[in-house]
């Protein structure tokens, strides 16, 4: 699969750690190579904000899915990205 981030995602990733950033990064690599990444994910309730999200740390990257594609919202801490 590939991995697209909208603005809004990758202004949020830069303004992370650097460390930070780039686990995040390489989790994502990581989900998009596996044959069905939505094993990992938990499905959102709320779909106004995206359709999945994925738990990496103390962060949730929320995401839709369309074909062979990821496409990355929004990124946030677990106690901010809901609101």
């Amino acid at each position: 699969m590939k991995i697209f981030y909208t603005h809004r995602a990758a202004e949020e990733l830069k303004s992370l750690p650097k460390e930070v950033q780039k686990r995040i990064v390489t989790k994502m690599r990581f989900y998009a190579n596996q044959e069905d990444p939505l094993v990992f994910a938990k499905r959102l309730v709320d779909v106004r904000e995206g359709q999945f999200r994925f738990r990496i740390g103390d962060y949730r990257v929320v995401f839709d899915v369309a074909k062979d594609s990821i496409y990355v919202l929004k990124i946030g801490k677990r106690s901010e990205i809901y609101e």
